[in-house]
């Protein structure tokens, strides 16, 4: 894949340089993104460090070629990420508690967190009327796989995926993943879920994830959507989706109703190394997977307040499984939350939303938010096969406070705050508050 990536980004270049050279470069962009990142997590009861935290320095250049004049227009985009450490070290980073490096920097083997990492990842890309094939480095952001962007540096991943928008109001989308970058991470890996312990010795893991789907706009305020996702060995998953917009007096009502259904694939079935933890039907706590996770968020919108609610059912044996390698990953559900993803097997959660946009009384680019999530009737299972909690449950409070500059020498400057607590009854799992602030800020090149 690397090889094909890269001789196509050259031919792309090659073929813009001499046949119309026009296009490619004038519809050309590039940019630095620049992000200073602090974390810090407070563990407050169990045995183990108290604290983790890190502070690094962020640098993510971009570039996005136009496409060559022709039939078939041709182009390469390139990313460049580098992570900057400010402050870390053996016993505050995280990483005597993870296999795959600290909360924000890969690890010596000592422990410390290194310096700086770095990757570099080129994608090239072929279009035909509105069809566009992408080979390389890949942000798919889709109901069955999503770029994860919570730290320093964004999750990349090494594919090719083709996109269509040629049929009206239907945007469809396939593709092949073969590797992963995790955010805390200079290395593409193969992708594991919890339990398979992908990097460790007797670890399982596959290079093999398939996807496809689409969504259809019935209306202008109405959109359908699925999509079908398979790790190879792991899980197939099936996802349905409804998104619709109602306008209420000054207001509208967004309606987000989400379907998955989850099964095992290949050894996951049969093969105990391939199992996931998270099966409360299993003797040891692991087994296949087996779910079917239904949600529903209502948000209504009025004159810069945002009032939300929502509800989530994970039926099956198994938790919810999702492109999960242990270095940190987002799902397509309404409950991915700061800390915790409330989609354990069995889990029925409820949650709570408010936001507001000052810019209504007078303060452009001020905005602030809190989430309540509390999740019940949690089930699990200790490795000697006897039920170690009983209806066991689970809160988290999100708050987030953001500015961004608006005008002056600053202008697009970010600042944020986010702040999560998170509760839990479950057994030998430790409760945890967590603190992140970012500075963030982009400069155009071309």
């Amino acid at each position: 894949m690397y090889r094909s990536t890269l001789s196509l980004a050259v031919a792309s270049v090659v073929l813009a340089q001499n046949a119309s050279a026009a296009s490619f470069i004038e519809d050309s962009k590039a940019t630095l993104g620049l992000r200073n990142f602090y974390i810090n997590q407070d563990f407050r009861d169990g045995t183990g460090p108290s604290k983790y935290e890190e502070w690094g320095q962020g640098f993510d250049l971009r570039f996005t070629s136009g496409y060559t004049q022709g039939t078939v227009g041709l182009g390469v985009d390139a990313i460049g990420l580098l992570g900057v450490r400010l402050d870390s070290g053996g016993g505050t980073n995280g990483a005597s508690n993870n296999a795959y490096g600290g909360i924000v920097f890969p690890s010596k083997s000592n422990g410390e967190a290194v310096d700086n990492f770095s990757s570099l990842g080129l994608t090239a890309k072929a279009k035909i009327s509105q069809t566009e094939l992408r080979l390389g480095t890949l942000q798919p952001k889709l109901p069955v796989i999503v770029t994860n962007d919570g730290r320093l540096l964004p999750q990349t991943f090494q594919g090719g995926q083709i996109t269509s928008n040629d049929i009206k109001d239907l945007t469809l989308v396939g593709g092949q993943i073969e590797h992963v970058k995790g955010r805390n991470s200079s290395n593409n890996e193969e992708f594991s879920i919890a339990g398979a312990n992908g990097r460790t010795a007797s670890g399982r893991d596959s290079n093999k994830f398939i996807y496809a789907g689409g969504d259809y706009k019935i209306t202008k305020d109405l959109t359908a959507q699925y999509y079908y996702g398979n790790l190879d060995n792991f899980y197939k998953q099936h996802f349905v989706g409804l998104i619709h917009n109602w306008e209420i007096g000054s207001g509208v009502l967004k309606s987000d109703m989400r379907y998955f259904n989850s099964s095992d694939d290949g050894a996951n079935g049969h093969d105990s190394t391939y199992y996931t933890t998270g099966n409360y039907h299993a003797p040891s706590g692991k087994g296949k997977i087996d779910n079917n996770l239904y949600s529903g968020l209502f948000l209504y919108s009025v004159a810069g307040h945002t009032f939300g609610g929502g509800y989530q059912v994970s039926n099956g044996s198994s938790d919810f499984p999702w492109l999960n390698l242990g270095d940190g990953s987002s799902a397509y559900i309404i409950s991915d939350m700061q800390i915790q993803k409330f989609a354990r097997a069995g889990e029925r959660s409820w949650q709570a939303r408010y936001s507001y946009d000052f810019a209504k009384v007078g303060v452009p680019g001020l905005t602030a938010g809190v989430v309540y999530v509390r999740g019940d009737n949690i089930d699990t299972m200790n490795a000697a096969g006897r039920k170690a909690a009983n209806d066991a449950s689970e809160w988290e409070r999100d708050l987030t406070v953001g500015y961004v500059v608006q005008s002056g020498a600053f202008k697009n400057l970010g600042l944020m705050w986010k702040n999560a607590t998170w509760r839990t009854e479950l057994p030998n799992t430790r409760s945890q508050d967590e603190n992140r602030l970012i500075v963030s800020y982009s400069i155009p090149l071309l």
